[in-house]
């Protein structure tokens, strides 16, 4: 573990990320550098860092993990599928972001990071499962 938090200073910090994400509550020794991460000027870091720490602390971690997320959206819509994948994973966590969700769906153009139909319909859908339940 202690080489995967030192990999997070590296250029291949979002695969790091990732990987930690997968391990799940036993990489709770990169909790620290992961909240550190949030901050970071580049919105896909953010996402991936976001996207860990749910994996990795669970419901502690929810708002400031959706509020990294919709900013990070917000800032690059390109992010919104990561994004999604993450709300969506959170469940009933993800509450505050329904708003931004139902807005994308009303959307003639929505965001993604390749405009195309089949990126279209995953956004879609990907939206859709994080509504029913609210």
């Amino acid at each position: 573990m202690p080489r995967l938090v030192e990999l997070l200073e590296s250029h291949r910090h979002h695969e790091v990320a990732d990987v930690l994400g997968r391990i799940g509550p036993a990489a709770a020794p990169a909790l620290p550098r992961l909240r550190k991460m949030l901050t970071a000027d580049h919105a896909w870091t953010r996402v991936h860092a976001a996207a860990a720490l749910w994996d990795i602390g669970g419901d502690a971690e929810a708002p400031v993990i959706v509020e990294t997320l919709l900013a990070a959206w917000a800032e690059n819509d390109s992010t919104s599928n990561h994004v999604l994948a993450c709300l969506s994973r959170m469940g009933p966590a993800a509450r505050p972001a329904l708003p931004r969700i139902r807005e994308e769906l009303t959307l003639l153009r929505r965001s993604g990071r390749f405009r195309s139909i089949t990126n279209d319909e995953e956004l879609q859908a990907a939206c859709r499962s994080i509504t029913p339940g609210f």
